[in-house]
């Protein structure tokens, strides 16, 4: 047997659980040879659990046109966002509040997120996530 060759690997952000295989999700799937239906399906299977919160999907492409994917956690300002319950962080972001969080809302999300970032301990994770927060207007109380 051969061996599979990877020829590329691109990244998606998708609704978990919920994805569908219309634009923009299915026409960047099939520019990168992968069968947008076989995808989704497999992506909403793993990611039934997530319902709607939008995760990012690293995808390998490999020669015979098969794929493999690995999903990400969600992105920080999605999560920023859902913890301040906004709709979006403020336009000006050194004039205007974009909302409110805690110190244990922002535990909560560098915890998360630590398998995804480059940070040593939580506490640096926590300050990363807090800089995502500040540029966004998202006011850290605690």
């Amino acid at each position: 047997m051969a061996k599979k060759e990877v020829i590329k690997q691109f990244k998606v952000m998708a609704p978990g659980g919920t994805a569908t295989p219309g634009p923009p999700l299915g026409p960047a799937l099939g520019a990168n040879g992968v069968n947008p239906g076989q995808f989704i399906q497999q992506f909403n299977a793993a990611t039934a659990d997530k319902n709607g919160r939008v995760v990012g999907c690293v995808i390998t492409v490999y020669n015979d046109r098969s794929f493999e994917f690995e999903i990400k956690s969600s992105p920080a300002s999605a999560l920023l966002k859902a913890a301040a319950k906004v709709d979006k962080g403020s336009g000006t972001p050194q004039n205007l509040d974009g909302g409110k969080v805690t110190r244990d809302q922002i535990m909560e999300i560098a915890n998360e997120k630590m398998a995804d970032l480059n940070a040593v301990s939580v506490e640096s994770a926590a300050r990363m996530i807090e800089g995502t927060a500040r540029s966004m207007g998202i006011v850290v109380e605690g």
